[in-house]
C-alpha cells in the first residue's frame, strides 16, 4: 500500500474533521446527518493518519511527492 495522501491534504482532512466534530458537539448537526458526517470525519482522520486513501487509488490521484 503506497502512500497517496500528502501533508497538506492530510491537514485539510484534519481541519474538516475538527469542524464536523465542533458542529456535532455544539448541536448544530444532529440526528442522522450528524452520524453520517461523524463517520465521514473519522474516515478522514484515519486516511490522513495512514497516508492512504482508497478513492484516490481508484482514480489515480496522488497528493504526496513521489520518491526518487
Amino acid at each position: 500500500m503506497q502512500k497517496n495522501v500528502g501533508r497538506a491534504d492530510a491537514i485539510i482532512r484534519y481541519l474538516l474533521a475538527a469542524l464536523v466534530a465542533v458542529l456535532i458537539f455544539t448541536h448544530v448537526l444532529t440526528g442522522t446527518l450528524a452520524v453520517v458526517l461523524g463517520i465521514l470525519a473519522a474516515v478522514l482522520v484515519f486516511t490522513g493518519l495512514i497516508g492512504w486513501c482508497g478513492l484516490y487509488s481508484i482514480f489515480g490521484i496522488r497528493t504526496c511527492p513521489k520518491k526518487s
